[in-house]
């Protein structure tokens, strides 16, 4: 397993870094892991060994930089550089059952069996298709382009406009498309997919710009990334204390629709098969402070771990306080 992670500097610009115990060793070359993974495709071998022959003799404290302590800077651990709008930020929801229960939970008012929860049971059915076939199709939403992305330690963003904004620890694909237009994943990465639960809550069909929401990556992308039974803890720190913590667990094991499954439908679409673009998409989340009624506040710290990804991502939420404006459109 290979941990790579992006930085960037005041005056030495960008760089990649693959992950040595408590030390960051930095690569020769590329300014970026999508650069990286370009020039494997275009050399023809594994990224692994491309890696292994770009390691450099300059390290760094990766304790400092972590903590914010260096002028080097983590970044996001994938991204499209110089072109944040050839990255698509996409998920897919409803794939862990806690995620399906929360749903529920929020529209059982309406429903006996919400449609939530009648996607979650299509995907116990149909998710999981025999190797080489085409399985049901899950829940998909958009979240944006790469200007949304955030890296470990910046704030996530609950507009003026917003109703809330709500952690979502969660693990995302990172993908390049190639020369030839067929999706590469790159790796895997924790992320914290943040949307605006209580705006969702009000009306289902508010699903969609509650997820238009900044979302967090990071620290470290897992090149070859075992994700079958993946298991951490996600909790919310208000100044020193714990306020929140739940156990959670996804990966192949733990979820009602394969990787592989949630990829072809994905990427069936012509328009996400673009070469040259970059796509981050989110498997679905396992447990929410916002099911057991927590408010963040802001300066809430949300933090996430996960066995097999690297250290925590840590975020904290910041809540504009200015009345939502009026956007004028003026004719041309």
């Amino acid at each position: 397993m290979i941990r790579l992670v992006q930085l960037t500097h005041p005056k030495h610009g960008r760089r990649v870094a693959v992950v040595e115990a408590d030390e960051l060793r930095l690569l020769d070359i590329a300014d970026s892991i999508f650069r990286l993974a370009e020039s494997t495709i275009a050399k023809k071998i594994s990224l692994a060994k491309k890696i292994s022959a770009s390691r450099s003799r300059e390290t760094l404290d990766y304790d400092a930089v972590y903590a914010g302590k260096s002028k080097w800077r983590l970044l996001p651990a994938f991204d499209h550089p110089g072109e944040p709008a050839r990255c698509l930020v996409t998920g897919t929801g409803l794939t862990h059952r806690k995620s399906a229960e929360n749903r529920q939970a929020m529209h059982a008012a309406t429903a006996p069996l919400s449609d939530s929860m009648k996607m979650y049971q299509l995907g116990l059915e149909g998710g999981r298709p025999a190797r080489g076939k085409i399985g049901v199709s899950p829940e998909w939403f958009y979240k944006g382009c790469g200007t949304i992305l955030r890296a470990h330690g910046e704030p996530l963003d609950v507009p003026a406009f917003a109703l809330d904004g709500g952690d979502e620890a969660e693990v995302a694909g990172a993908y390049l498309i190639d020369p030839s237009g067929a999706p590469r994943r790159v790796g895997l990465v924790l992320a914290n997919e943040f949307s605006d639960h209580v705006l969702e809550q009000k009306n289902y069909l508010y699903l969609a710009p509650s997820k238009l929401r900044t979302c967090a990556l990071g620290p470290e992308l897992i090149v070859d990334a075992d994700f079958t039974d993946a298991r951490g803890t996600t909790r919310i720190l208000r100044g020193k204390k714990i306020i929140w913590s739940k156990p959670f667990a996804t990966g192949g094991k733990n979820m009602c629709h394969t990787v592989a499954n949630l990829e072809h439908h994905h990427f069936k679409y012509p328009a996400h098969r673009r070469p040259g673009d970059a796509h981050v998409h989110f498997f679905g989340a396992d447990a929410f402070s916002f099911g057991d009624g927590v408010k963040l506040e802001d300066g809430d710290v949300m933090e996430i771990e996960l066995a097999g990804f690297g250290r925590a991502l840590r975020n904290p939420i910041r809540i504009e306080r200015k009345k939502p404006k009026l956007v004028r459109v003026r004719p041309v």
